[in-house]
């Protein structure tokens, strides 16, 4: 039986590629995705400098295009950073807000996040809101609480009309590009957490809209897996969609799922 929620798979280039060989694998990642891009919503999230050429090339293609980053005023003295109007302005469709790379790296904080996504929402933009805790967390038990707790501080403004244009990324901060993958198993009760909380925030008729989707080590191999557990509605993908076979095969994991 098919499932209620329309999977999402988002490939997040990160700080990769040049602009021949962003519109190149833009190229190749429509052929590829093109039939899962019926049941699967799809976003391709290149660098700032590449979105407009990427987004000519995605073109008619049914998959969307994504921003990896914004800043939350409209406008003004801030030099270096992108607004959600700008983004809207190149037809951008998605953005990441609060990667771990972006609060472990560059230091943002739950605040920050917070404001970020209010603002993409506002600008009818998809927020996919990162969480997820570090490998010490993890150990010492704290998964729960810090995934929830980060959730909650998003949230906080964010009223259960706008989850309709929400995208929860559970990216165990130990996972990504570390080549180690949560299993399964636990990756599904850390996705049935996240819902369970997002059911008690809001009324589950609102938070049952929300994706719930995996990052952290997703390839062409374990992304069935992955994707075949109840609570888990696609994948957010780094290093696997700078490779747009294995993007596609990923794609038509969560496609499958859909069916």
């Amino acid at each position: 039986m098919p499932h209620a929620r329309t999977p999402f798979v988002g490939g997040n280039w990160k700080m990769n590629a040049d602009l021949a060989a962003a519109v190149e694998l833009a190229d190749d990642v429509v052929a590829g995705c093109r039939d899962a891009a019926t049941a699967v919503d799809i976003a391709v999230v290149p660098p700032f400098p590449y979105l407009q050429a990427v987004g000519r090339t995605l073109g008619h293609s049914g998959l969307l295009l994504g921003a990896q980053n914004l800043w939350p005023e409209p406008n003004g003295a801030f030099t270096g950073e992108v607004s959600a109007e700008m983004l809207v302005d190149l037809g951008v469709a998605a953005v990441i807000v609060g990667h771990s790379e972006r609060r472990h790296i560059v230091g943002e904080s739950d605040e920050l996040v917070a404001r970020k996504l209010r603002s993409a929402l506002d600008a009818s933009l998809w927020g996919i809101l990162c969480v997820g805790e570090t490998e010490a967390q993890r150990d010492s038990g704290e998964t729960d609480k810090i995934v929830l707790g980060q959730l909650a501080s998003a949230l906080d403004d964010v009223e259960a009309e706008d989850l309709r244009q929400l995208v929860v990324a559970y990216e165990p901060v130990w996972a990504i590009g570390t080549g180690k993958t949560a299993t399964p198993a636990d990756a599904q009760a850390v996705h049935a957490t996240i819902r369970a909380f997002l059911a008690d925030r809001y009324h589950r008729d609102f938070s049952d809209q929300v994706r719930v989707i995996y990052g952290g080590s997703v390839n062409a191999r374990n992304a069935a897996e992955l994707f075949a557990q109840p609570a888990i509605d696609g994948g957010l993908i780094g290093g696997a969609s700078l490779k747009a076979e294995e993007f596609a095969a990923i794609s038509r994991a969560a496609a499958a799922r859909a069916r």
